[in-house]
């Protein structure tokens, strides 16, 4: 669709990169970390993206950039020394006259100093910074309910040092931990998952490796929080062979298990991954943007079904390329930063994703006793909410009545 280079999203090399769509009118935004900073850019017309200005690091410059978003707010963090953690209200964006414009800060929180990665739970609106100067560089966990003067509420040091992780309200099989909030860590040599419900008194749930790892980097949840993909940064760098994929089975998340494992068609290394309506985006550095559908996940099989290559002349494992993507627009764009060629705007040609299923919440298929549980769980929500079943961004008894007017019937194929 479009590619603007460094020279024309603020310059330097880039890093993480994230999205938002504005709820006022659906207008989409790349916000892409750079070494000076964080660029921002309207991409509602993908064909003629629109520079509107960047957010200057808030100390020194860094190559390590991390970007997520709450409720209209960007949060980026930084390996920067005494960086922290800069707030900026991406509402702004709506009104730049005369841009690229240089913007300021509405925020900044010090509770630490410099941090590899953020993960941000929107369903709680809790932050957790990664790999930074607290918590042995495990999770510092931060409550965002006053988006411009956030505070810290707890943290996790056990496991040591967490590279990146996701943390959600969990709603899959293992009904012993429904509802909790659940943090998937990827800790170098393990996939740690941790139960955060309390922040002050997070409790280690299970911390398997695997054989073979060299840096257990990052990885993402497939939406029925069934499996946990993951990838390792430098088992193609240290030992050869092609990018592989790691398929966890966390149905049981005290006893989760290695289900098997993906190769791809190129020895480039893997880096950052997110799953979306069935599929996995997967950032590959050198062999670009792959596509993988996930629909025999179960079986411990992924096929690649999509590719853009953004370092055609080579797929050696090397740490050039792409770095991150972010697939979540309602448009169906995907954004991609490229670490020395800026952004690509990409618009996939896939399959339609398989027949909605709204009410069936924990995503086994059916509509159970489970999905019922969950609902009532959730009744009364009236911002982001689960269990709002139709659209209203609420959880009412309207949405009961649906979950059981399709009780014991199953999803469509």
């Amino acid at each position: 669709m479009a590619h603007m280079s460094p020279s024309n999203i603020g310059g330097g090399e880039m890093s993480d990169i994230w999205g938002w769509t504005d709820p006022l009118d659906d207008s989409e935004y790349a916000i892409i970390g750079r070494e000076a900073g964080t660029s921002f850019i309207d991409i509602t017309d993908p064909i003629n993206p629109l520079y509107l200005g960047q957010l200057p690091t808030h100390t020194s410059n860094s190559i390590w950039r991390d970007i997520k978003v709450h409720n209209n707010y960007a949060y980026i963090v930084s390996e920067a020394g005494g960086h922290g953690m800069q707030i900026f209200d991406l509402t702004r964006l709506r009104n730049v006259s005369f841009p690229p414009e240089t913007f300021t800060e509405d925020g900044h929180f010090s509770g630490f100093g410099s941090a590899h990665n953020l993960v941000i739970n929107e369903t709680t609106g809790h932050a957790f910074s990664v790999g930074g100067s607290t918590a042995s560089g495990g999770l510092h966990i931060i409550d965002l309910a006053n988006p411009t003067n956030p505070v810290t509420i707890g943290t996790f040091s056990e496991d040591g040092y967490t590279h990146d992780a996701q943390v959600v309200t969990y709603s899959g099989p293992d009904s012993q931990h429904i509802g909790k909030e659940i943090a998937f860590a990827c800790n170098e040599n393990t996939v740690t998952i941790v139960d955060v419900s309390s922040p002050n008194d997070a409790v280690e749930l299970s911390s398997p490796g695997y054989s073979g790892s060299a840096y257990t980097h990052q990885g993402w949840l497939t939406e029925d929080h069934r499996y946990f993909l993951s990838n390792d940064e430098l088992d193609e760098y240290y030992f050869g062979g092609n990018t592989k994929t790691f398929i966890w089975d966390v149905q049981d998340l005290d006893a989760p298990t290695l289900l098997g494992t993906f190769t791809g068609t190129t020895s480039a290394i893997d880096h950052n991954l997110y799953t979306h309506q069935g599929r996995c985006y997967q950032s590959n550095y050198r062999a670009g943007l792959r596509i993988l559908d996930l629909d025999d996940i179960a079986n411990g099989n992924l096929e690649e079904v999509a590719y853009f290559d953004v370092y055609p002349t080579s797929n050696a494992p090397a740490f050039n390329g792409t770095w991150s993507n972010y697939p979540y627009f309602a448009s169906g764009n995907v954004i991609v930063s490229h670490i020395e060629n800026g952004l690509y705007i990409l618009r996939p040609t896939l399959d339609p994703p398989p027949p909605p299923c709204p009410a069936d919440l924990n995503g086994d298929g059916y509509m159970t006793v489970v999905d019922v549980l969950i609902i009532l769980g959730d009744f009364g929500c009236s911002s982001g909410c689960e269990g709002d079943l139709d659209g209203d961004d609420m959880t009412t008894v309207v949405d009961v009545l649906t979950i059981l007017g399709e009780f014991g019937s199953a999803c469509p194929e």
